[in-house]
């Protein structure tokens, strides 16, 4: 069995995370009923998960993958560049980043899906 890799987080975004959990937008409401409930193929996703000094969206630690869902403040360059510091962090802690506007959850939620859907095949294809 592969040895589980710890990940860190900051205790102190518990709470922010779960307000977060609370105040969900349309478009991660829409995507969490397609993953919670290990309906991805079998896998177990968690929502506003603390990760080092940062939140993501979606978490699944079997597949070491965050989903995150960007609003319209992601179009600020202020937002982008912590978006890129963020999932600079996260790669440096082997978890992979699947972005997604909102726009496209609420739009076109089949092929975020897919999209998901081919990550997870390639990476169990890497993983027999």
């Amino acid at each position: 069995m592969k040895k589980r890799k710890i990940i860190p987080y900051n205790p102190k975004l518990k709470e922010l995370a779960r307000e977060l959990r609370n105040n969900s937008t349309k478009a991660e409401i829409i995507l969490w009923t397609k993953l919670r409930r290990k309906q991805m193929y079998g896998y177990d996703f968690h929502r506003q998960k603390p990760i080092d000094e940062f939140i993501v969206d979606f978490f699944c630690r079997d597949l070491m993958l965050a989903i995150e869902v960007d609003g319209y403040s992601h179009e600020f360059l202020e937002v982008y560049n912590k978006d890129v510091i963020k999932e600079k962090r996260l790669n440096q802690l082997g978890i992979t980043v699947l972005r997604f506007s909102d726009k496209q959850v609420l739009k076109d939620t089949e092929n975020v899906l897919r999209a998901i859907e081919w990550f997870i095949v390639e990476f169990e294809k890497e993983n027999e």
